[in-house]
């Protein structure tokens, strides 16, 4: 009976010429994964929401002639749990994240938010620099105090430093 449950296959030395065939996949082969959603997002057929850690049975596939730094981008394809319609988003790694591509738009995007509020408030301290020479040469005199004073917390740093350096061990145990 052991000898039915053969796992490995003999082949002798006088075969020379017979190799086994590789098995050729196509480069747009999809797979079943499991996987969590992603974002939260809104399907676009019957308006019901998909909550960031829904799980899916999901067919994934790589972007064929889409490649960000030699990263490959996937792609991923779900169905809406209420109309069943198909909702496709891929990975993004630029920024390290997913982006909706079709039957779903996302509803919250936090760091999109602060991001645009931090380039918002810049742009204004900008405006207003141009339009008042006073407060532009306000705040180069703030930042150029703030500099001093740095430099003067770096000196006295080095000069404690330089003290304790001529301390051997001995000197410091009486």
């Amino acid at each position: 009976m052991g000898e039915r449950k053969v796992l490995n296959k003999y082949y002798p030395p006088d075969l020379d010429n017979w190799k086994p065939p590789k098995l050729e996949l196509p480069k747009d082969r999809q797979y079943v994964v499991r996987l969590m959603a992603p974002f939260t997002m809104r399907c676009v057929t019957c308006g019901n929401h998909v909550y960031k850690g829904k799980k899916f049975n999901a067919r994934k596939e790589t972007v064929l002639n889409e490649k960000y730094l030699g990263l490959p981008i996937f792609r991923f394809y779900i169905r809406c749990p209420v109309c069943l319609s198909e909702i496709t988003f891929k990975t993004d790694p630029e920024s390290t994240d997913y982006v909706a591509e079709h039957g779903a738009y996302r509803t919250f995007q936090a760091g999109n938010i602060a991001i645009k509020a931090a380039e918002q408030k810049q742009q204004e301290k900008e405006e207003e620099e141009a339009n008042n020479p006073m407060l532009a040469l306000e705040n180069r005199t703030k930042e150029s105090r703030r500099e001093m004073d740095i430099i003067d917390v770096l000196e006295e740093i080095r000069d404690v430093n330089s003290q304790h350096e001529g301390v051997t061990f001995d000197q410091l145990m009486e």
